[in-house]
């Protein structure tokens, strides 16, 4: 199981993005069918349940390539005085946490440190978070109401 995880955030900055553009290209043609059909009600509605699916895995892949990108950003493979000095940074030794925030730092014997992980990765994740738990509560709501509409047509 653990080679698994790893494998998977290995592709994650690569898969990711693919993902997220040919979901977005879904929801762009689930628009443009949408508005060509007439069915498109102007003022705010709920969304359809397959809108919140294709947001929930566009929001899931940007925050999983930005957890890769961040989690591989510390040298995982390498020594850290290997590190440090590819990325041109001093130090001699590496603290890191791959959970929420990820950092990874390369620390001098003086306790000064330098962030390896790009400043935009941890903002990704937890937007990516957020955006995926509100399509999800929506699609619910969305399949609750489509189902209680139903009843009331055939009850």
């Amino acid at each position: 199981m653990g080679e698994f995880a790893l494998v998977a955030l290995l592709l994650a900055p690569f898969v990711g993005p693919l993902v997220f553009g040919l979901a977005g290209i879904a929801l762009l043609v689930r628009w443009i069918r949408i508005r060509a059909s007439g069915r498109a009600v102007g003022g705010l509605r709920l969304p359809g349940v397959l809108t919140c699916a294709l947001i929930a895995v566009m929001a899931a892949a940007a925050a999983s390539a930005a957890y890769g990108w961040g989690f591989f950003a510390g040298g995982v493979w390498e020594g850290p005085d290997k590190v440090c000095a590819l990325k041109g940074v001093p130090g001699d030794h590496i603290v890191s946490r791959h959970v929420l925030p990820v950092s990874a730092q390369c620390v001098t014997s003086d306790g000064v440190g330098t962030e390896l992980v790009s400043w935009w990765v941890n903002p990704v994740i937890c937007a990516g978070l957020a955006a995926l738990v509100a399509a999800l509560v929506l699609g619910v709501v969305a399949t609750a109401r489509a189902a209680s509409a139903r009843a009331g047509r055939t009850g």
